[in-house]
């Protein structure tokens, strides 16, 4: 065993409780609002099954973010927990301006002035936060307002940049709500001022995971990823598919991304709601097929915001998203706002457990076998490999190691039935691959050989009670060692 062994053996020693957390394959990601921000409610909804904490950088300050993510940092470092923090970016998000009384009725046939003239809006003018605007829609163009409670068409482009536009679909406009464009393509930047100074404190705090929001080009992708490089960032990008235009590109998105998330609020906005369940479906097998972890978010509970009980139609999407094979699902109002957010999660894990009890296979070999021309093929059927011989020999765990994380993601992506592992000396993929589907990681930075490397794996995981005598283990690794090479090499051993 290697001299400093101990050190791992007991840091963040699990207790029953952490390995409850254990059970879920499936991730839940919760989001932080006013509901759940004390270190005592965090605390509460960690042991009820979340895994990743979600900040929407759309609202409150940083200093509230600050406390927030020291309040998760001190979990992770005094119960055995590895909770990982997701940055969620605003993006070029449309709204109307302030309303006049903050309501304002409209109905069918009514004309209504869209301006970028800052004001408090009436039936004559209505701000909206959009400077090209009238550059960018045509006649005839669809605008949906409020999640698409209200629907306006495009009736007359003005010489001064005002948008007249015929009320199609009328209701109650109330001031801030959102505005969307599924018909344009919007010339704003993906990243907006607010955005780059949310990401300069994203940077600064060392978030694990920072989400893009209105993802339309691969180029949106690369250019945050630089900006993270540059800055020496170790957070990776999450790519929120809620445009047209990121459809039109879904492939090349996804293998820029280091995850994704089907944001299907205003995605649902966006494209023909009729289509949404289907996208949904093409995205998570995208993702499978390249081994980025796939978030499936809004309104998955959102009835449980007031009631104890989920809808059916609710717990039966949460599941549906669990035999899809997304790596993880999310809570938004839920568990920012709502009136249980610690309910909701127990509510939601229960529901993934049952769901992970079937034996349908939603992740067949079509759509996990390894691409020939890859960079990374050889490491890739290892991986697939290794999942295959843990299954065929009934082995109680799955071990990877990685330095980069790939491994993990790809042995995730496999969704082996043993119980899957991953040991790195990088210390910020331990809280990062809290957020791929059935992946318990530890750190782990000794230098010995290959046998004594998987010898110390297996102890750690024998003194936690994660293995016991007589189990089979399954290790993934690389040889030489100390050369750092791709996954290489697959060993099986009986505990002793």
């Amino acid at each position: 065993m290697s001299k400093n062994i101990d050190k791992y053996l007991y840091q963040q020693m699990d207790n029953s409780a952490g390995h409850e957390h254990t059970i879920h394959r499936t991730k839940i990601v919760a989001t932080v609002g006013p509901a759940c921000d004390t270190s005592e409610k965090l605390l509460q909804l960690v042991r009820a099954g979340v895994n990743v904490f979600r900040l929407n950088f759309s609202h409150g300050a940083h200093e509230d973010k600050k406390r927030i993510i020291d309040h998760i940092r001190k979990i992770n470092i005094t119960e055995p927990y590895n909770i990982a923090i997701l940055g969620d970016l605003q993006g070029p998000k449309l709204r109307v301006g302030e309303i006049e009384n903050n309501s304002l009725l409209v109905k069918e046939g009514d004309i209504l002035t869209f301006t970028n003239e800052k004001l408090i809006g009436t039936i004559e003018k209505i701000y909206v936060s959009y400077p090209n605007l009238a550059g960018d829609v045509l006649v005839g163009n669809t605008i949906m307002i409020d999640d698409g409670k209200i629907e306006v068409v495009v009736h007359e482009i003005m010489s001064n940049n005002d948008v007249k536009v015929r009320v199609k679909l009328g209701g109650i406009i109330s001031s801030k709500k959102g505005l969307n464009l599924p018909d344009t393509k919007i010339s704003l930047p993906a990243l907006t001022d607010k955005d780059l100074k949310d990401l300069d404190f994203i940077m600064k705090e060392q978030l694990d995971w920072v989400a893009l929001s209105f993802v339309r080009r691969v180029e949106d992708i690369i250019g945050i990823k630089e900006i993270l490089k540059n800055n020496k960032s170790t957070s990776k990008v999450i790519a929120k598919i809620e445009m047209p235009e990121a459809l039109e590109n879904l492939n090349e998105i996804i293998a820029v991304s280091h995850g994704v998330m089907v944001a299907r609020g205003d995605l649902g906005v966006e494209v023909p709601i009729e289509r949404v369940p289907l996208i949904q479906r093409q995205i998570i097998r995208e993702c499978l097929k390249r081994g980025k972890p796939v978030i499936v978010a809004t309104q998955m509970m959102e009835s449980m915001i007031d009631k104890v009980k989920p809808n059916r139609s609710e717990s039966t999407d949460v599941a549906n998203a669990v035999l899809e094979g997304a790596d993880a699902v999310m809570l938004s109002g839920e568990t920012a706002t709502g009136n249980h957010p610690a309910l909701v999660v127990e509510t939601m894990r229960k529901i993934i457990m049952e769901a992970e009890r079937t034996e349908y296979r939603y992740n067949r070999d079509e759509d996990i076998k390894p691409t020939p021309k890859s960079a990374t093929y050889i490491s890739d059927a290892v991986c697939l490999t290794a999942c295959r011989l843990a299954h065929s020999t009934d082995a109680d765990a799955l071990i990877g190691m990685t330095q980069t994380g790939y491994t993990g993601f790809v042995l995730s992506s496999y969704r082996p039935k043993s119980n899957l592992f991953v040991f790195t000396k990088e210390k910020s993929l331990v809280n990062q691959l809290s957020l791929s589907w059935g992946v318990r990681a530890f750190f782990y930075d000794e230098e010995a050989g290959y046998d004594q490397i998987i010898a110390d794996q297996i102890q750690i995981l024998k003194e936690r009670g994660f293995i016991k005598k007589g189990q089979v283990v399954v290790n993934t690794g690389s040889t030489p060692v100390e050369l750092h090479l791709s996954t290489n090499t697959i060993k099986v051993t009986v505990v002793e």
